[in-house]
């Protein structure tokens, strides 16, 4: 006993590194139901007040964006992945913003986009409404992190297949 405890006295800190970061990596996996369905609740009105078919839920997706969330914890810049899919952003300061405070916002934008014009009007975003009701996206994936030292929540969405393509309608 007394050679076992030599031998795991010097890693006991590594150990407890390490067991912390599985812990919390394999549980922010997987978004919590809620979190899910506060993500997806806001986003699927949207597409149905246009008749559009509502998002469903993508594990693999969601993995997708719970990587790159966890990635974006240490500096919690709003950037974009630039990876294969349609993508969604957020950041808000503070740690108690909700999944469903993002989608809330990217929906709003709404009231920017002129489909006529197919533009955003003079200083308003839009990009992030036009996304979530783009009518051939059909999978979702979303990821929320509170940044280190409470600097802030990330919240990332993809969407597959990616819309927002140039000189197209959304719908």
């Amino acid at each position: 006993m007394l050679l076992l405890q030599m031998i795991i006295k010097p890693f006991y800190g590594f150990l407890l590194v390490f067991f912390f970061l599985i812990l919390t990596t394999t549980n922010a996996a997987v978004p919590k139901q809620n979190e899910m369905q506060q993500f997806l609740s806001y986003q699927n009105a949207a597409r149905s007040a246009l008749k559009l078919p509502p998002l469903a839920w993508d594990p693999k997706i969601a993995r997708y964006a719970q990587a790159y969330a966890n990635r974006r914890r240490a500096d919690c810049a709003l950037e974009h992945s630039n990876g294969p899919y349609g993508e969604n952003i957020f950041w808000g300061s503070g740690t108690r913003w909700t999944p469903a405070q993002a989608a809330v916002a990217w929906v709003a934008e709404r009231r920017g986009y002129n489909y006529w014009s197919n533009s955003c009007a003079n200083g308003q975003d839009c990009g992030h409404y036009t996304q979530i009701v783009w009518k051939g996206t059909r999978r979702i994936g979303c990821a929320r992190v509170v940044c280190y030292g409470g600097r802030g929540v990330f919240m990332t969405c993809n969407y597959d297949p990616p819309g927002n393509y140039y000189g197209e309608r959304p719908y």
